[in-house]
């Protein structure tokens, strides 16, 4: 056994220890994770979220004040009167609290701003007021040309023969037209009859002969009580007009000035600008004059003292969420931000808890089931399709059977001329086009689809993160046949391509019959694919008919596509809807399908509710009994509902923890909008 050796013999060796022990770094060493018993709480308790922390903070603030307040009243009130006396000084006490709480209500109220945006109009007030103010939701920009001489003909769009002469009217608009014009005639006519209403052989004849021999009538400016007050341009002539005096800048001024309108068929108008700042920029000037003039918010100094609710769509684009989210909280500094969906805020607005809501706008409309305050995700659907389109095809009806003022353009600076007409079906035949869609024109609305916006994507694996409907889907996917599929990969079809068929066929959901006694089916994640058969099965008297949607794989690539134009008959679309709410259960089926509710200037159209209510009928003959269509209760005008309703959600400032504060933004940013929403967002 050899010994150990001395340091001398080591240090000979040159074996000796030179170090002093000290470890190699001084960085702390931590020792590896037990996996056996790894625990961790992150982010799994609520006191960890900044939002939740800071509404928190805020509430033990104002019950700390609150208490303070009390003791303060009551000490003064034993130090001032004697002591027989202190009961009625705490009832005193009492009640100013309760009117210190009432003024702060009413404060509340008064410094809520209320947005709701449209496609046409925007709709802009106090919370605190009974009604919004109405702003047309457009801006006039100088320009070389104005949009009258950019065009290369009129709106609507009229063919011309070889020569460059119109065709006669009833060619106007291209034979299939005028034959799917005068099919719908014909139809109409057979429904009155089964309806026993009267109607002359020759009527037609008589309209447009009497339109042919027309002959207008001139009226000298200083006779005209309706004349038009144009816009007079100041001097220099301002950058940009916004409102009602846009309208009315005269095609011939100078400098020209050209109209852009940022929202069309409910999403961003990529068509018409050349960015996506632009785009936004001109939103926001829009706004900012509505906050200034019909508010009368004029200092910007004023604006951090106000909070803002700001209404969205259902289905909703996040991007479009996020960078107004931006605006509001940066350029005009509010206080507090909130959002609200449209059908959400239309139950507010009508009182109900439960309704099958149909939103009828200017170029969108939005179905969606709201249930004890939350929107049912699979039941949202967005037609692109408003009344907007009804005028420009009453427009196209008329000049159909020789309207006699062929122009439609309001010109200034000319005297007015009163021209006399006659309509006979067309003011019937032009709002059923929400029935047969395809009368309508759809040539124009995905032009430029996305390409100033990009969908929004997660930041983690990439996708598409925009919220889905399985009602929306499975209209899109019976409105374009399956994408094809070469070695296993779906090919989709070129952007510019329009996929929308002649006729819509009927949902696939409203073609299933579930049967009563089976065990209820699972939700579903995506949307069922189009069945074989496509005529809607009707339940008889005494087994109705329930919808109900499937398990079966959706196609994921029609959300994706931008070149589906969602236009589909209305009345299939809310059945769709209710069936994908319902899901199987006949109670819900009943109490959406006793439910809906009209909303949006759309609906004003006279008689179009009964009409409504017979074509669902027609379609669900089982639940014929319970179909009803409501109106908003109070004679509320249906265009304000949903701003009414987002108005009553802004006062609701003890029990809505929707709001998004300063403080949080600049920590957190849109992040804040997965906590803050009252829906998964």
């Amino acid at each position: 056994m050899v010994g150990k050796k001395s340091g001398k013999a080591l240090r000979d060796e040159g074996l000796e220890r030179t170090d002093n022990n000290m470890d190699l770094s001084s960085w702390p060493q931590v020792p590896a994770i037990n996996q056996k018993n790894y625990y961790t709480d992150y982010l799994k308790r609520d006191d960890q979220y900044l939002a939740f922390r800071l509404a928190n903070e805020e509430a033990r603030t104002k019950m700390t004040k609150s208490a303070k307040d009390r003791d303060r009243a009551l000490a003064m009130a034993k130090t001032n009167e004697a002591a027989e006396a202190e009961t009625e000084a705490d009832g005193d006490a009492n009640m100013e609290d309760e009117e210190e709480e009432e003024v702060e209500t009413e404060a509340v109220g008064s410094k809520v701003i209320v947005i709701h945006i449209g496609s046409q109009n925007l709709r802009i007030g106090l919370s605190s007021d009974a009604l919004p103010k109405t702003v047309p939701m457009v801006i006039a920009r100088k320009s070389k040309t104005s949009e009258s001489e950019d065009r290369e003909e009129p709106k609507p769009k009229r063919q011309k023969r070889e020569d460059g002469t119109l065709e006669e009217p009833e060619q106007l608009f291209g034979s299939e037209w005028s034959s799917h014009f005068n099919k719908m005639s014909a139809d109409l006519k057979v429904h009155m009859r089964q309806n026993k209403r009267r109607m002359l052989p020759n009527s037609k004849e008589m309209v447009v002969n009497f339109n042919r021999r027309t002959v207008p009538e001139t009226i000298s400016e200083h006779n005209d009580p309706m004349r038009i007050e144009w816009t007079e341009l100041s001097n220099p002539p301002p950058e940009y007009i916004v409102g009602h005096p846009a309208l009315r800048v005269p095609d011939s001024s100078k400098p020209r000035y050209k109209l852009y309108w940022p929202i069309q068929n409910g999403h961003c108008n990529e068509s018409d600008y050349a960015s996506k700042r632009m785009l936004f920029l001109d939103i926001s000037l829009i706004l900012e004059d509505a906050i200034k003039n019909q508010l009368g918010l004029t200092s910007k100094k004023d604006w951090p003292q106000y909070s803002c609710v700001f209404v969205i769509p259902d289905l909703y684009e996040k991007s479009y969420v996020t960078q107004v989210l931006d605006m509001l909280m940066r350029e005009f500094a509010f206080a507090r931000v909130c959002f609200i969906q449209e059908s959400l805020a239309a139950t507010f607005g009508a009182g109900f808890t439960s309704a099958c809501v149909v939103d009828i706008g200017a170029q969108k409309t939005s179905i969606c089931c709201v249930e004890e305050g939350m929107c049912l995700e699979n039941s949202r659907v967005n037609l692109k399709m408003g009344g907007r389109d009804v005028t420009e095809t009453f427009t196209k009806m008329m000049l159909h059977d020789h309207f006699p003022y062929a122009e439609i353009n309001l010109v200034a600076g000319q005297d007015t001329q009163k021209h006399t007409f006659k309509a006979f079906d067309e003011v019937h035949l032009a709002p059923m086009g929400f029935f047969e869609p395809t009368i309508f024109e759809n040539s124009a609305k995905l032009h430029r689809r996305r390409q100033l916006i990009e969908r929004s994507v997660d930041i983690y694996d990439g996708q598409n993160n925009d919220p889905t409907s399985a009602a929306q889907s499975e209209i899109l996917t019976a409105l374009a046949p399956p994408l094809p599929k070469t070695n296993g990969d779906s090919q989709s079809t070129p952007a510019d391509v329009q996929a929308t068929p002649s006729k819509p066929q009927p949902s696939a959901a409203l073609g299933r019959v579930q049967d009563q006694e089976a065990t209820p089916r699972s939700s579903v994640a995506g949307s069922p694919g189009p069945e074989t058969t496509s005529t809607p099965q009707a339940g008889g008297a005494g087994t109705p008919a329930v919808s109900a949607p499937t398990t079966q794989p959706s196609h994921p690539a029609v959300e994706e596509r931008d070149d589906i134009l969602a236009v589909y008959s209305l009345d299939t679309a809310i059945l769709t809807s209710i069936a994908h709410a319902a899901r199987s259960d006949e109670k819900k089926m009943r109490d959406f399908i006793g439910g809906i509710m009209i909303v949006g200037g759309g609906s004003l159209t006279s008689g179009f509710h009964l009409f409504l209510e017979e074509r669902l009928q027609s379609l669900r003959p089982g639940f014929a009994k319970e179909i009803m269509i409501g109106v908003p209760p109070r004679d509320l005008d249906p265009q304000v509902v949903v701003w009414k309703g987002a108005s009553i959600f802004g006062k609701l400032s003890g029990t809505n923890d929707s709001w998004i504060g300063q403080l949080e933004y600049d920590r957190l940013g849109a992040r804040l909008m997965a906590y803050k929403c009252m829906w998964a967002y």
